[in-house]
């Protein structure tokens, strides 16, 4: 587990000089697998402590056991949590039957958008991975956006050596991605590895012969066919799997995430 120790020593070197160099930080946490992580990495990184709060763009349309789930650790780990909502669009009907790219674009993009721009967050710390689609992998650690939010790929700062770009123009919004060099497998074997908890009960399979592997909104995510009932199993079946991570979710299908993330999406 030697590559795994390292992979989490580079993050909280991340969380740390994220800290250390931009003001007004935040970060997200979705209670998926990755963010999980993340947060389980914060808490290391500053002995027990998160020192910024945590965001939840909440969609009204998150499968129910992922805020039960949301709110217990937030009492347990005495979390910051602050949860922001597009109740405009929700007003006025927005949901899935709009259209997947439509829905996220307001629901979750522009809500962020709206949180951070009423509560004067200027960079935020997220669990991106490379490996999760190709768009992805086109980040940086730390990666630069326009006064909107708007992500512009084919202008990234270079990153060689583990030496980072930490000195932007003002205006600047910054998002940083500790997490950016680990794999799905990785973040599976750091799970059981620190016994994190985890939304086992859709992670795994509970005798249906189905288990989710990227968590959502209910109406955009699917389950998919598996058997894995313990951390164990599922990293043999990723082990052996060619199944897209995200291909039970629908907003990823053709150029939507491309578009979405260009936008400003996490």
């Amino acid at each position: 587990m030697n590559h795994i120790r390292q992979l989490e020593d580079q993050s909280v070197y991340i969380l740390r000089e994220a800290y250390k160099n931009f003001d007004n930080l935040a970060m997200l946490w979705s209670m998926g697998k990755d963010s999980t992580v993340l947060l389980w990495l914060a808490r290391k990184a500053f002995f027990g402590h998160v020192p910024f709060p945590l965001l939840h763009v909440d969609t009204s349309f998150k499968i129910p056991e992922m805020i039960e789930y949301r709110d217990r650790l937030a009492r347990e780990w005495r979390l910051n949590l602050i949860v922001g909502q597009n109740k405009k669009a929700l007003a006025e009907g927005m949901n899935h039957t709009k259209g997947r790219v439509e829905c996220c674009t307001a629901l979750k993009t522009q809500g962020l958008k709206q949180l951070l721009e009423e509560k004067g967050y200027t960079g935020v710390i997220l669990g991106v991975r490379s490996d999760e689609d190709s768009t992805r992998a086109k980040e940086r650690y730390f990666s630069p956006r326009d006064k909107n939010n708007e992500w512009d790929f084919r202008d990234q700062p270079p990153e060689l050596w583990d030496q980072y770009k930490l000195s932007f123009p003002p205006g600047t919004h910054i998002r940083i991605h500790p997490l950016l060099d680990w794999t799905e497998i990785n973040i599976w074997e750091y799970i059981k590895l620190e016994n994190i908890p985890f939304l086992d009960n859709l992670y795994l399979d509970q005798g249906t012969g189905k288990r989710y592997r990227s968590l959502g909104c209910g109406p955009c995510t699917s389950p998919i066919d598996s058997t894995s009932k313990n951390v164990d199993e599922v990293i043999i079946e990723l082990r052996n799997t060619k199944v897209a991570e995200r291909a039970g979710r629908a907003q990823d299908e053709g150029r939507g995430m491309e578009q979405l993330r260009k936008d400003g999406y996490m």
